[in-house]
């Protein structure tokens, strides 16, 4: 593992693994590509390193989606990229004209990979044009927005999914239905770590520590997968918070944001979890589960590639066995296939509203210096990923 990951080498980690890809993926059951005619065509809103390093990349290798239409500021990049890609000249969209695709009927999902103050608007914007929408996570940056998306989804009657890839992450899928056979015991100990450092010179993350386009910083951004592990592999919803922030004043990164977060999740079954994140210690996306009669480890566990899974009974390490696969083709496929009426809705826009309201509760806490807060708001999960999602599709 790298001694510091970055954005951008978080976005690469699994073009340094792409021989292993390749060998795991031809162990897989593999589904027939669709014809290009009959894939759901997406949209990609935002072109930032995620959406050139992973989902337009994502896309090519999907099997039943296809890139059909950019949206971007930066008319010069969404044309190179169109060019590279075969996308026309008129399926290039920009902020002041986007609402036209309602008139594009090529476009069936839009994917928002905007900043997450963006979230809110160019969602609603996307389902009043009568189209479905999948949007990067965090899903907003207040309970009001994530509301307001639910609503006009219903409203417009269109889909909305989050893009929690781990809940269809093979490995990530592996595990939690190694904890729902008991194989681990009756679950007491969740630890979870996600945290690199933060590059303001690099422009894809300077947005990240501000305030007003991300909302929470670190926590928002990397602890958002700790919250979310914590409650697919317990299969339930924590009852109560308490959280503490260590912050350095003097770093000019942490102006607007705290900086390290660390947070204790209680759970109804008596299952602890002591999560954390930072944009000021060494890189980490791991966690790891103690139950009764065996330990479940993940490190790391929520790479784009190349996660690690084992199972631990006392000295013996035994490594989770499971192919790997490009992630966001997955995810998109996914979501095509419930477009299709294919395929339950897994990680729907209250998904994403239960983590913006731990979020908050979290950082609740720290402003009152650690005291508890009680989040047990009756949400349940509609769909378990471990039910429904194949590890191998």
């Amino acid at each position: 593992m790298p001694k510091e990951i970055t954005r951008r080498t978080l976005i690469e980690l699994s073009v340094a693994g792409a021989a292993a890809l390749a060998a795991a993926e031809a162990r897989a059951v593999d589904r027939p590509d669709l014809p290009k005619d009959q894939r759901i065509g997406f949209a990609v809103v935002g072109l930032g390193k995620l959406a050139q390093g992973q989902i337009i990349p994502g896309l090519r290798r999907s099997k039943g989606a296809k890139l059909v239409a950019l949206v971007s500021g930066h008319r010069d990049k969404a044309e190179r990229i169109a060019t590279a890609e075969g996308i026309p000249a008129d399926a290039i969209y920009n902020y002041d004209d986007y609402d036209r695709i309602a008139k594009d009927p090529r476009i069936q999902v839009v994917y928002i990979v905007l900043p997450n103050s963006m979230h809110a608007e160019y969602t609603i914007r996307a389902l009043k044009a009568g189209k479905h929408v999948l949007c990067e996570k965090p899903m907003a940056t207040s309970i009001a927005d994530c509301e307001a998306m639910i609503a006009a989804a219903k409203a417009a009657d269109r889909k909305l999914m989050i893009a929690y890839r781990c809940h269809y992450e093979p490995k990530n899928l592996a595990a939690m239905r190694k904890v729902r056979s008991g194989a681990l015991g009756k679950p007491r100990l969740f630890v979870t770590d996600m945290g690199r450092q933060a590059n303001v010179s690099d422009p894809s993350d300077a947005w990240r520590v501000d305030k007003k386009l991300a909302g929470s910083g670190a926590l928002g951004d990397m602890g958002i997968y700790g919250i979310s592990a914590s409650r697919y592999m317990l299969n339930e919803e924590p009852v109560e918070v308490r959280a503490w922030a260590n912050t350095d004043p003097a770093d000019p990164r942490f102006k607007t944001v705290d900086d390290m977060i660390a947070w204790q999740f209680r759970f109804p079954s008596g299952a602890i979890c002591n999560g954390s994140t930072s944009f000021d210690y060494n890189a980490t996306m791991s966690f790891e589960l103690w139950g009764e009669k065996a330990r479940l480890r993940a490190d790391p566990g929520a790479f784009y590639g190349g996660n690690k899974f084992q199972m631990v009974d006392g000295g013996n390490f035994t490594d989770m066995d499971v192919p790997e696969v490009d992630q966001f083709a997955r995810e998109m496929d996914w979501m095509a296939d419930v477009v299709r009426g294919k395929a339950p809705m897994v990680s729907p826009g209250e998904e994403g509203m239960q983590d913006m309201r731990l979020i908050l509760a979290i950082l609740e806490s720290v402003a009152k210096g650690g005291a508890p807060v009680k989040t047990d708001w009756g949400y349940k999960r509609a769909v378990d990923p471990a039910a429904v999602v194949d590890v191998v599709a």
